[in-house]
């Protein structure tokens, strides 16, 4: 199918091609050539250097005996061309996610100028699916066990190591002098002396736990396992000087008082920490809210990302995670050192979220779509309103802002994607890990409507 629209003085025509791609026929009249080559002279007369002329001051005559006219057609065909195509993208309204392919056609030397623009395009897709989603969250529910621990925790801090003269068990603590080597030289971090441990933590190697247990004070062992976090094993010497036990202190509102003094009672201290703990989980269930939608979306969508629109993502998104870092102060390769990465898996980590981000791009337009969602504009002018006050602007300045630089249809497609993603928030269905129905009032809480647009970017 093939769509001829005429913006004087330049013609255009717009072919489907095959993969996400359409072709725009572009034809620019002589008489705008013209135009341009005048320009074109005008910017060659700045920078030429003619005798008994300013620059920029010389008569196109004058130029055009010194350079000839071929130069400025190129100069003006060169010029021309992303301007011609931007209109023709804007009036076939063509949502091209790279590059355009511009291959000139005629008028190098002469005439009209033709050329063609082979672009890639955004997919529109479906997303079947949608209207049943299932998001599975963490409960923030507190249990009895749960609560139990923590307090259990608490005791266990402040109990009391007292020696034991019988075999050690799992659970009680010994005194040792640990040494480990490989071929007669000590293992870094496996040497030391008078260190307090827990036997049933698990720290050193597998194994080391069990042959603890059942030694007694004064007890040398000798055995061989693989460290924790290797593949080699080693050789350890292990001398048991005490074995202890943690007496606990018993759970009374005297010892709440004197140890916990903001309160007067074992209940009180209770109910606080159950509160504590039930608004750290709601908290924490609410940040991943967002999270676990736009991932149960991505996985909606059928077809792979497009290459192109992932690369684009994905360098933003590498030289927005330098900058922070360099805001920061802190140096990349000393961070991904503390961290145990090599640049290699933390790019394609990046990589990766730019995969899923295209993705729940191209969903949330589809459900946009479907769902009828539109952004009015009342809103729009509420948006400049509010990014006149982030960047200290009128709204007017905001506004002829995007407007000189063609970016209102990005703002109200982010606008719109952020409405829809409002109306997935509370529509989709939040269950726990039991599969039962959460309540979404609780889920969102106060949460529900703080949603940046950087949370549902990709690329434009």
């Amino acid at each position: 199918m093939r769509r001829r629209y005429t913006l004087n003085p330049v013609k255009s025509t717009l072919e489907a091609l095959e993969g996400n791609k359409v072709r725009l026929s572009i034809e620019i009249e002589e008489a705008e050539v013209d135009r341009e080559i005048d320009a074109a002279f005008r910017k060659i007369g700045k920078e030429l250097r003619l005798p008994g002329f300013r620059p920029g001051k010389a008569p196109r005559q004058v130029v055009e005996a010194r350079i000839g006219i071929g130069a400025a057609r190129t100069q003006a065909i060169q010029d021309a061309i992303p301007e011609f195509l931007s209109r023709a993208v804007r009036e076939h309204d063509v949502d091209i996610v790279a590059t355009p392919d511009v291959e000139l056609k005629e008028g190098q030397e002469q005439g009209i100028v033709k050329f063609d623009a082979t672009c890639e395009i955004r997919p529109e897709i479906t997303v079947p699916g949608y209207t049943g989603l299932r998001v599975e969250l963490s409960s923030p529910k507190v249990t009895d066990e749960d609560l139990e621990e923590v307090i259990l925790g608490e005791r266990r801090r402040h109990g009391v190591l007292t020696d034991v003269d019988r075999a050690a068990q799992s659970g009680d603590y010994v005194i040792v002098d640990l040494a480990g080597q490989r071929d007669g030289e000590p293992v870094a971090g496996l040497n030391t002396e008078d260190w307090t441990y827990e036997i049933g933590r698990g720290w050193v190697a597998p194994g080391f736990d069990d042959e603890l247990i059942g030694a007694v004070a004064g007890a040398e062992l000798l055995f061989t396992a693989t460290p924790n976090g290797t593949e080699i094993p080693a050789d350890f010497v292990v001398k048991v000087q005490k074995v202890q036990t943690l007496d606990l202190p018993e759970l009374t509102d005297e010892w709440v008082q004197n140890t916990i003094p903001e309160f007067d009672s074992v209940a009180a201290w209770k109910d606080f920490t159950l509160e504590r703990l039930t608004t750290g989980r709601l908290n924490q269930m609410r940040n991943s809210v967002m999270e676990k939608v736009t991932d149960a979306l991505a996985e909606l969508v059928d077809i792979e990302a497009p290459e192109s629109m992932v690369n684009n993502d994905f360098q933003s998104r590498v030289k927005n995670t330098i900058a922070q870092f360099q805001k920061q102060g802190i140096a990349l390769d000393q961070w991904l050192s503390a961290t145990g990465q090599n640049p290699e898996s933390f790019l394609e980590g990046l990589r990766v979220q730019s995969q899923k981000a295209v993705k729940v791009d191209l969903a949330l337009r589809a459900v946009g779509v479907a769902q009828q969602i539109e952004v009015t504009d009342d809103e729009i002018e509420s948006e400049y309103r509010i990014i006149a006050e982030q960047v200290k602007q009128s709204p007017d300045k905001v506004r002829q802002a995007y407007e000189q630089n063609d970016a209102v249809l990005d703002l109200v497609s982010q606008m719109r994607k952020s409405k829809t993603l409002d109306w997935l928030l509370h529509n989709v269905e939040y269950v726990d890990a039991d599969g039962k129905t959460m309540d979404r009032d609780l889920v969102l809480g106060q949460h529900e409507h703080e949603h940046e647009h950087e949370d549902i970017e990709a690329t434009e």
